[in-house]
């Protein structure tokens, strides 16, 4: 029933969905050039062979499917690749980060419309979804189609079981559709079990899979130069009003450590000016990495409101606070900085990496 009213409702809302999308756009959270993807109007022609479709969400998730693919275009070389990804500063990072040969495309809008011009185009031979992303019409069609759709790095944190507890038909229906289901974690696939999918197990967690952050170095030798001996702490992909938090702890600390600079990387950024001129409301110097302005004994904050540049930072800072974790909405992935041999402060909040958040807290 549900999901019968949510087909109906996302057929009706056409319109809407095409407002929504352009006032999205003006906010630059679409990517206007290719926006036609996002309507299901593919922006790339379809290859010749078999093609494995990957999905991941945004950066992360995508992060996480990069040594994936990288075994996929390895091991089996006739086989075309194309991932999916649905925000701009995910397709950013693909493209400069997907093996070579590798399509990216954004996932289309979950209306049935888009969705069946997505299908009719690409027609994937194998579906691997990537973490906690349902979207009812997309997984329907998929099923209908008889595409092999299997759930990788699956996880399914605590406050997600709580509401899918509540809609049992609707999720059940919906991990009907995967003939696979692998967890991150063993907790993660009893959660899979419990909600409705009949093969669910834990094979482990891509993340842990990764290689390190890559950084430029050239610009790693340059700032180590230019920072010298100045110590310095890292605020990691940041969300809403955390940056206000470390301008006050900046403050705070600077009383016996004078020449401590704070780098906030903030998770989206394009919110980069905006929290400069907050930061500049409290009286701290800030330098905004974004317009190219450079690190001076005056800066009290430099703003890494640029993308795909942790890397450099977490070499650069060698104690990162993990973002996302202060304000309560699950945390960030704090295996990337612990790689790259930071000293790692996480918030309460880390039930999207909430094993990985355990382990690094036991060792």
């Amino acid at each position: 029933m549900i999901l019968t009213l949510y087909k109906a409702v996302t057929v009706l809302a056409g319109p809407l969905i095409r407002i929504y999308l352009s006032r999205r756009m003006a906010k630059g959270k679409e990517d206007p050039d290719r926006f036609g993807e996002r309507l299901g109007r593919p922006g790339l022609a379809r290859p010749d062979g078999p093609v494995v479709w990957l999905h991941a969400a945004s950066v992360g998730e995508a992060m996480s499917l990069l040594p994936l693919t990288q075994r996929l275009r390895d091991g089996w070389p006739d086989w075309n690749i194309l991932v999916t990804t649905g925000t701009v500063t995910s397709a950013r990072m693909m493209r400069d980060r997907l093996p070579e040969g590798a399509l990216h495309q954004y996932l289309p809008v979950d209306r049935p419309a888009y969705v069946k011009r997505f299908l009719d185009h690409w027609r994937p031979d194998l579906a691997l979804w990537a973490e906690s992303e349902f979207w009812p019409n997309m997984i329907g069609a998929v099923a209908r189609r008889k595409i092999r759709l299997i759930l990788i790095n699956g996880r399914i944190s605590p406050a997600s079981f709580k509401t899918w507890r509540r809609l049992p038909g609707m999720i059940g229906t919906l991990l009907a559709g995967f003939s696979l289901c692998l967890g991150q974690s063993d907790t993660d696939a009893e959660r899979l079990r419990a909600l409705g999918a009949t093969n669910a197990k834990c094979v482990g967690n891509l993340k842990s899979a990764a290689a390190p952050l890559p950084a430029d170095p050239v610009e790693l030798n340059r700032l180590t130069d230019l920072l010298g001996d100045r110590p310095r702490w890292l605020a990691a992909s940041s969300h809403a009003g955390e940056e206000d938090m470390a301008g006050r702890l900046h403050q705070t600390l600077k009383t016996g450590h004078p020449r401590l600079l704070s780098v906030i990387a903030p998770r989206h950024p394009e919110r980069g000016p905006a929290i400069a001129a907050d930061l500049s409301a409290q009286g701290l110097g800030v330098a905004l990495r974004s317009l190219g302005q450079d690190i001076t004994e005056d800066t009290d904050i430099y703003l890494a409101d640029t993308l795909g540049e942790l890397g450099l930072f977490y070499r650069l800072c060698k104690i990162t606070l993990i973002g996302k974790s202060i304000i309560g909405q699950g945390g960030q992935n704090p295996l990337e900085p612990a790689r790259l041999g930071c000293a790692i402060l996480m918030g309460p909040h880390m039930g999207n990496f909430e094993e990985i958040a355990t382990l690094l807290t036991d060792a």
